[in-house]
C-alpha cells in the first residue's frame, strides 16, 4: 500500500483554520503555566514551532522565544505573524533533521507540543535540550499517550504511537532532569479509522535541568 508522504510545508497556510488545533495549543498553553512560573528574564526555545501557535502566546510573558521547525512552510507562516505584529523578541530557525543539524543558544524555559512522536530516537534530542538549558531550567513536552497509531489518519513520518509516561519519565532522569512531573493537559476528540469518535488524551512532563 502506498502511503502520500505528509507535505507540513503545503499544510501550512491553512494550518490554523483547525479549530481544534487551536484549542490544543491553548490547552497546552495553560497547562504550561499552571507549572512554571513565567518571567521577564526568560529567553525561551519552542522546539517544532510550527506556526506559533505556542510560540507567539508565550511571546508576551518572556524575554525573548526562538521557534525552530523542519517545515519551511510552517516557519513562513510565523515569520509573517511576527512580522504583522511587529514582535522584536521572536526568532526563527529552520532546522533540518534529516541533516542533523544542532541546536544552538542557551535557554531557560524549552517547550514543545506534539512534536515528539515525530522524533525517531528520542534519548539525543532529550541530550540536546539538555545541553541547552541554563542550569535549573525547565524543559516542558506535550506529546501523546499511548494511542496505538490511530490518533493520525497518516502515520507516515510517525514514529512513536503516542508515549508511556513512566517510560518517558525514565528518559528524562537520563538526560539529567529532575522534579520531574506530569499530568493530562487535553483531550482531543475526533474521528476514529473505523467510525465513530475517538477520545486522545495529551499529557505534559515537565522536568528542571539539575543545577
Amino acid at each position: 500500500m502506498n502511503i502520500e508522504k505528509r507535505d507540513f510545508d503545503k499544510e501550512a497556510a491553512t494550518w490554523d483554520e483547525v479549530p481544534a488545533r487551536v484549542k490544543l495549543a491553548n490547552d497546552i498553553i495553560a497547562a504550561i503555566s499552571d507549572e512554571i512560573v513565567l518571567t521577564s528574564t526568560m529567553d525561551v526555545l519552542d522546539f517544532g514551532c510550527g506556526t506559533g501557535l505556542l510560540t507567539l502566546q508565550l511571546q508576551p510573558a518572556i524575554r525573548s522565544i526562538t521557534g525552530v521547525d523542519s517545515s519551511r512552510g510552517m516557519i513562513d507562516v510565523l515569520n509573517a505573524k511576527v512580522d504583522t505584529q511587529k514582535l522584536s523578541n521572536v526568532k526563527t530557525h529552520y532546522l533540518d533533521t534529516e541533516k542533523g543539524t544542532m541546536l544552538e543558544g542557551t535557554y531557560h524555559l524549552i517547550v514543545s507540543g506534539m512534536t515528539l512522536h515525530h522524533v525517531r530516537e528520542i534519548r539525543p534530542l532529550l541530550d540536546q535540550f539538555s545541553r541547552l538549558l541554563a542550569p535549573s531550567g525547565y524543559l516542558c513536552i506535550a506529546d501523546l499517550d499511548p494511542d496505538d497509531g490511530q490518533f493520525h489518519g497518516n502515520n507516515d513520518g510517525i514514529f512513536h504511537f503516542g508515549f508511556d509516561r513512566a517510560l518517558l519519565r525514565q528518559e528524562f532522569m537520563d538526560a539529567g532532569f529532575d522534579d520531574i512531573r506530569d499530568r493530562t493537559a487535553a483531550e482531543v476528540i475526533k474521528p476514529g479509522p473505523e467510525g465513530g469518535m475517538q477520545t486522545f488524551t495529551v499529557f505534559l512532563m515537565t522536568g528542571r535541568k539539575k543545577p
